[in-house]
């Protein structure tokens, strides 16, 4: 009896010291999320809930800055303009990126894989700024595409390429094609190949083998790249202001502009928390998916 009463209380206190060192080990990660992910969040919830007086002081709690905020016809359009462009660079960076990772993981020998891989990251070595002003050169009234064009006498006028929405969707795609090509990637040379070779053996053809095993298979793998794809075009400042001007302003924009502009800080910070209620929303959507890509 003494005996079994003394050896509980060795497991206790080494199933005491076991929690004692996992919250040692999880402290550093907890508190990293706690300084730079939570208490920024809550310091824009504060603040959001803090308007400007006209004398530009703070002002008592109330929701006056979201009662603005989507009372105003300018801040609503934004918002859709940025919701309406990243679901068009979402599903045509997947269309276009889908292909490509295919064709890398399954039509490319595995020696050559590493090499084409090495090719589609290429775009990331490149600034993003530099992107942007590189594809401004193409599109600009002056650049290269209506230089051609007016060298053969194809046109007399400048055609309008840039400083609009369809630039900044060209600059996003273009990015965030490599972006989902990879994840994609990822998640198709995980697929077991018998798999295939099993729907084949039951007489599948290989697209209905495609449509069945390989497409809904890799699904986790869209999704990460879909997530990462809302993540940085929605909150992304510097390729609607270069490419797309100030006509169809985004969310990011009109935050900038109260910031620079208005120096309305607590504006700013209602917008802000707007945009991460959307990609919380995605995240919510698409969780499932993304959990499986963990498994």
């Amino acid at each position: 009896m003494a005996q079994s009463v003394g050896l509980q209380s060795t497991e206790a206190r080494a199933a005491r010291r076991g929690r004692l060192a996992g919250f040692g080990f999880t402290l550093p990660a907890v508190a990293w999320i706690v300084l730079f992910f939570a208490a920024p969040i809550v310091i824009m919830a504060v603040y959001s809930l803090m308007p400007l007086t006209p004398a530009g002081s703070l002002s008592s709690f109330s929701l006056q800055n979201y009662q603005r905020f989507f009372g105003e016809a300018a801040y609503v359009q934004a918002i859709w303009n940025s919701v309406i462009t990243t679901a068009i660079v979402v599903v045509i960076s997947l269309i276009l990126a889908y292909p490509f990772a295919y064709i890398i993981a399954y039509k490319i020998p595995k020696s050559w894989q590493r090499l084409a891989l090495a090719f589609a990251i290429l775009p990331f070595w490149t600034s993003y700024v530099v992107r942007s002003y590189a594809w401004l050169l193409v599109l600009a009234p002056t650049g290269v595409i209506n230089w051609a064009l007016r060298g053969l006498y194809l046109t007399d006028k400048p055609i309008i390429l840039a400083y609009n929405a369809g630039a900044t969707t060209l600059g996003f795609v273009h990015f965030f094609i490599m972006l989902n090509a990879l994840t994609i990637y990822a998640n198709l040379v995980q697929i077991n190949p018998r798999y295939v070779l099993a729907a084949q053996d039951l007489g599948a053809s290989a697209f209905r083998s495609f449509l069945t095993v390989t497409l809904p298979l890799s699904v986790p793998g869209m999704a990460v790249g879909a997530f990462l794809t809302v993540v940085l075009c929605i909150g992304d400042f510097i390729t609607p202001q270069i490419l797309g001007g100030m006509k169809e302003l985004l969310l990011p924009q009109v935050i900038m502009m109260q910031l620079q502009r208005q120096l309305d800080l607590p504006m700013a910070s209602a917008m802000s928390l707007v945009l991460t209620l959307i990609v919380a929303i995605v995240y919510l959507a698409l969780q499932r998916q993304l959990r499986m890509s963990r498994l």
